[in-house]
């Protein structure tokens, strides 16, 4: 028997009816985006699933018939979830495709290659701008490593993603689909502000400069690299170059630092 994803409201006539006007903001989309994950036999694939989901924002993980039924509690996965082990205490373990699709309205199957019947296929970005205006509640399919998505699983599905690959090698591990997968589906919906993290240095004022210019033209008189009485327009170039660079107040320092041991070392000019 077919197994049908959609549990409420009808089925799309087309590969575009699913997309609606959205009925929310994008941004509430986030908590109701399933992760769902068939047949899937390393337990390190779960946590590190886990982990790209937390990393991009999502939690609701599922899985249909894994190799082991402990895989949530499993070491490989605990380990490999990295701090995300949340995500491995809330996901369910269900028997079948259509229990997995309850809740949701529409299902993305991943798929390295396309079938010749079946929902179209499209790349992530692509399809993910349009999906993520449609206000549907969106659950990503992923097959198991060693056979991928049976066509059943793919056929009971509105679209298959493909992520463009080098066709010599197209195999995507688990996890890694997974990740990219998220972040492209993260950015549809909006992404995260970038977050600074480190504060703009301050660059160095005229003053400063001039400073480091005249502790540097000492060192170099001292250390017979520059000679006062022929000077071969020197200073000039090392204040160009010091302007072109945009020094900032620390680097004034490093390098007056620098001016300054090598004078220690020196000793003073005969």
């Amino acid at each position: 028997m077919r197994v049908t994803p959609i549990l409420s409201g009808p089925a799309p006539r087309s590969p575009c009816a699913p997309f609606r006007r959205p009925r929310q903001p994008v941004q509430f989309l986030t908590d109701s985006t399933r992760f769902i994950l068939v047949d899937t036999s390393h337990p390190g694939n779960v946590g590190a699933t886990a982990r790209a989901m937390k990393v991009m924002g999502f939690s609701d993980l599922v899985l249909v018939t894994p190799r082991y039924a402990d895989v949530l509690a499993q070491p490989d996965a605990i380990a490999m979830a990295s701090g995300a082990t949340d995500i491995l205490e809330r996901a369910r373990i269900v028997a079948t495709l259509d229990e997995a699709l309850a809740g949701t309205t529409f299902a993305c199957a991943t798929a390295m290659t396309p079938r010749d019947f079946g929902p179209p296929t499209r790349a992530p970005r692509d399809a993910f701008a349009e999906l993520a205006r449609s206000g549907h509640r969106v659950a990503f399919v992923f097959g198991g490593e060693r056979f991928g998505l049976s066509n059943e699983h793919v056929h009971a599905c509105h679209l298959c993603i493909s992520i463009p690959t080098q066709p010599e090698y197209g195999s995507l591990n688990l996890a890694q689909a997974v990740q990219l997968l998220s972040y492209d589906w993260r950015q549809a919906l909006g992404g995260f502000p970038v977050v600074e993290r480190t504060r703009t240095p301050e660059q160095a004022d005229a003053a400063a400069v001039a400073g480091l210019l005249a502790h540097w033209r000492e060192m170099l008189v001292q250390i017979d690299f520059l000679d006062p009485a022929v000077p071969r327009k020197l200073m000039a170039r090392l204040h160009q170059l010091v302007n072109r660079a945009q020094v900032t107040t620390e680097e004034v320092h490093i390098l007056r630092g620098i001016a300054r041991q090598v004078q220690k070392i020196r000793g003073p000019r005969p």
